[in-house]
C-alpha cells in the first residue's frame, strides 16, 4: 500500500493534494447552501475569502505530517512539510496583496 511507504515524492504528491480535499471540505462546512459555481463566482468577488479558504485548506496537510511523523515515516513528512511551507507562503503572500 502506498500510504505506508516512506519516500519524499509521496510527500510531496500528499502535499500538493491535501489541500484540495481541505478546501472542498471548506466548501462543504461553510458554502454547501451554494452551487459550486456559485462558490466560485463568489470567491471571485470576495477575495479575503481565498485567504481564508487556503489557510482552513492547509489544515487537511498539516493531519498528514502529523500522522506520518507519528508513524516514522520521516521522508514522506518531509515532502508533506516542504509542500505546506510553499503553500503556507502563497497564503501569507495572497493575504497581503488583497
Amino acid at each position: 500500500m502506498f500510504i505506508t511507504k516512506d519516500n519524499l515524492k509521496l510527500g510531496l504528491v500528499l502535499g500538493l493534494l491535501a489541500p484540495f480535499i481541505g478546501m472542498f471540505g471548506f466548501y462543504f462546512w461553510k458554502f454547501s447552501v451554494y452551487s459550486l459555481k456559485e462558490f466560485i463566482l463568489f470567491l471571485g468577488q470576495e477575495k479575503s475569502l481565498i485567504t481564508a479558504m487556503v489557510s482552513f485548506s492547509l489544515l487537511a496537510n498539516a493531519i498528514l505530517f502529523t500522522a506520518y511523523v507519528n508513524s516514522n515515516k520521516d521522508k514522506t513528512a518531509k515532502g508533506i512539510f516542504i509542500v505546506t511551507i510553499i503553500y503556507s507562503a502563497i497564503a501569507i503572500a495572497m493575504k497581503f496583496i488583497f
